[in-house]
């Protein structure tokens, strides 16, 4: 299939290696613009772009996801799937462009733990697992149907960027699996249960206190 990759942070990196490595054709990829970082304020490309130069992958850095030029030439390629992983929530306009949606990856067993800091708030919650959800976006924030999860489980000695490490390589993983699943059409999206739902909001110096 033919996918538009989006990602910026080191959480995407695996996911983006195996798809490079997989049948299936990468035509762009997508990340956050490059920024000032350090005591020098040199400009920092974000871990996405710097493996997506490798790999010689076409690059855009949007400001402006509402961009008609943009909107125009991502629908130029024909893409099958858009793959976004560890990614800004992306417009409706954008995200009803590819032919077969567009999937998400996300750090945790949803409906629990929606937001953008879900392995922390697991930890914080002491959950005895967590895993890694593959789902098709919607308007709303990781609200859209459950394509595949796999579960992962913790235990009170884990650290965070352990958790985060393993979730990115076991999610990359389940990434390949709905792709051929997709691919096959040998996959059931459902609904998921709303009530269940938790938030996991970005973390504040107060929580880590």
């Amino acid at each position: 299939m033919k996918l538009i990759f989006f990602g910026t942070p080191d959480f995407a990196i695996p996911s983006l290696e195996l798809l490079h490595k997989s049948h299936h054709e990468i035509l762009a990829v997508i990340t956050s613009t490059d920024k000032k970082s350090g005591r020098g304020l040199k400009i920092a490309l974000s871990p996405i772009k710097l493996l997506a130069k490798k790999y010689n992958y076409p690059i855009y850095q949007p400001t402006n996801f509402k961009n008609n030029d943009f909107i125009r030439e991502l629908t130029n390629l024909n893409p099958d799937l858009f793959i976004v992983v560890a990614f800004k929530k992306l417009p409706t306009n954008i995200i009803s462009i590819p032919l077969k949606g567009s999937i998400n990856l996300h750090a945790s067993l949803l409906p629990k733990y929606r937001g953008a800091a879900p392995i922390y708030h697991a930890l914080i919650n002491n959950e005895k697992h967590t895993g890694v959800t593959t789902f098709f976006l919607n308007n709303n924030i990781d609200s859209g149907k459950i394509l595949l999860q796999k579960i992962y489980k913790l235990n009170d000695t884990i650290s965070a960027g352990l958790v985060h490490d393993d979730l990115a390589l076991l999610g990359a993983n389940l990434l390949i699996d709905t792709l051929s699943n997709i691919e096959s059409e040998t996959i059931s999206p459902y609904s998921q249960n709303n009530s269940l739902s938790t938030f996991a909001p970005k973390i504040t110096s107060h929580d880590c206190l």
